[in-house]
């Protein structure tokens, strides 16, 4: 049971430890190698070209699209 109690207390005094980030200091804590999307722009271009085409296919079935393109 010792065991446990002090597992228990040192659970809690590292939890004690974490401090909540604040809103203004979340961007100098981010990395850009951490984004989800590193380049917002060429995913956007990547999207509507995306859409364009399978717009044009008919849905993603794979055997190419209306303009020509695949």
């Amino acid at each position: 049971m010792s065991t446990r109690m002090l597992l228990a207390v040192v659970l809690i005094l590292t939890a004690a430890g974490c401090e909540p980030v604040q809103p203004w200091e979340r961007g100098d804590l981010a990395k850009p190698h951490m984004a989800l999307e590193p380049d917002p722009a060429n995913a956007a271009l990547r999207a509507h070209t995306f859409a364009a085409r399978e717009g044009a296919q008919g849905g993603n079935a794979g055997v190419g699209g209306g303009c020509g393109c695949n």
